[in-house]
């Protein structure tokens, strides 16, 4: 079965991405992906497993067994990892502080690309990431890149941590998405960078109900 349409959204860490495009998913009916998520919950495995990066023959033993579910439960995205509820886990201080590492690594990339693209099989999908218009699906019909100023990125992201019961400092926040800014910038391999074909949104000065209806709107056009 081939892909279905695809709409591409990619940014940096803490641009509303995820937020915004589970919104646009329930108004349009879309099936909603986070690639995001996928990457976490291999973090998160590795750090309970004590799993090193060098070490890749475990990371690829790792990849052969490791069963990661995107469920749909009641009005909420939930994350499994081998069949345990993580969503709220991956999300964690241990977890952010590890994920550019992790994402750095070839065989890791390779899989969650090649596991984005099934999962998007048959299907009408909107799914996020660092590099779904230029590496997972470069032929996506609509690509988005979604931006922000770091510092209104990391109050966005400390808003959301509070609501989850997440305790990071702003200033840690901000850190960790300077860095993983750059991380992502200049990583070898499918480095974050807008496709040469997506539209630009910068949602600094955005409410979320612009950025979801501008992006309604794009789709629609198309």
């Amino acid at each position: 079965m081939g892909v279905g349409m695809v709409v591409a959204v990619d940014g940096p860490a803490g641009s509303g991405k995820g937020t915004i495009t589970k919104l646009v998913a329930q108004k349009l009916g879309l099936v909603y992906i986070d690639t995001g998520a996928l990457y976490r919950c291999i973090t998160l495995y590795m750090i309970r497993n004590k799993i090193d990066l060098k070490d890749i023959d475990k990371i690829q033993k790792m990849l052969e067994n490791i069963n990661i579910e995107l469920k749909k439960e009641e009005d909420s995205d939930k994350v499994y990892l081998n069949g345990e509820d993580v969503s709220i886990k991956i999300r964690e201080k241990e977890v952010n502080e590890f994920i550019p590492q992790v994402s750095n690594i070839v065989e890791i990339r390779e899989n969650i690309t090649n596991l984005s693209r099934k999962i998007a099989e048959g299907k009408e999908v909107i799914m996020e990431g660092r590099d779904i218009g230029t590496n997972v699906f470069p032929n996506a019909k609509i690509k988005i890149y979604l931006d922000a100023t770091p510092e209104e990125r990391a109050n966005r992201r400390l808003k959301q941590n509070e609501q989850e019961g997440i305790e990071i400092s702003y200033e840690d926040i901000l850190e960790n998405i300077k860095f993983r800014d750059n991380n992502d910038k200049t990583r070898k391999i499918a480095p974050l960078k807008q496709a040469e074909d997506a539209i630009y949104i910068d949602s600094t000065n955005m409410t979320i109900e612009e950025v979801t209806e501008r992006i309604v709107k794009i789709i629609k056009e198309k």
